[in-house]
């Protein structure tokens, strides 16, 4: 059972099937998926979201091996602005992407300090790791505002191409001192 959660500003709803068409008409932008991982079929096909819905995102969740929500403003619980997900995988164990007119404004920050909670104190995974292009300023901020560690740097597939990436980590007892010192919740 995955739980549903809030942020100051947003709803984290797990992900059902009906989420299909918000997500296929907010999703394949350029902007949004270039940086994601290139098994992201680009041009995003129509169906694309419901066939992602259906054939790997609640499968994952059934399995125990993923749980994906969709990110919802709380004065608009109705509207799905972006998706986060949770991972379990050698070195890739959160991914989000927000819609455009929503970027730039810290909800994604709210987002991922929600998400990474949830990892350690819910899931109670020890480690959580990220990877990201280099040019993905935004997404790294978020990990640096976040404590997480610079552990690597490497070559990945994206969307976008192959792209210089860095593997950013944090650990439960890390995540915790850090949530003490700077997390509103």
């Amino acid at each position: 059972m995955i739980h549903e959660g809030q942020t100051e500003r947003l709803i984290l709803r797990p992900v059902e099937i009906g989420d299909a068409p918000q997500i296929q008409e907010l999703f394949p932008h350029w902007e949004i998926v270039k940086y994601l991982q290139s098994r992201v079929p680009w041009p995003y096909p129509e169906g694309g979201a419901l066939e992602f819905l259906r054939d790997v995102a609640i499968p994952q969740e059934e399995r125990d091996e993923a749980w994906h929500w969709t990110l919802r403003l709380c004065t608009a619980p109705s509207q799905i602005i972006g998706v986060i997900s949770l991972i379990k995988n050698k070195d890739t164990n959160r991914g989000f992407w927000l819609g455009l007119p929503w970027q730039g404004q810290g909800l994604m920050t709210e987002a991922a300090a929600w998400a990474t909670d949830y990892w350690f104190e819910t899931i109670g995974i020890p480690v959580l790791r990220v990877a990201k292009a280099i040019d993905n300023t935004p997404s790294r901020r978020i990990s640096e505002k976040q404590g997480m560690r610079l552990i690597g740097v490497e070559d990945r597939d994206y969307v976008s191409g192959r792209l210089p990436s860095e593997l950013w980590e944090i650990t439960a007892e890390e995540w915790r001192a850090w949530k003490v010192r700077n997390w509103k919740n």
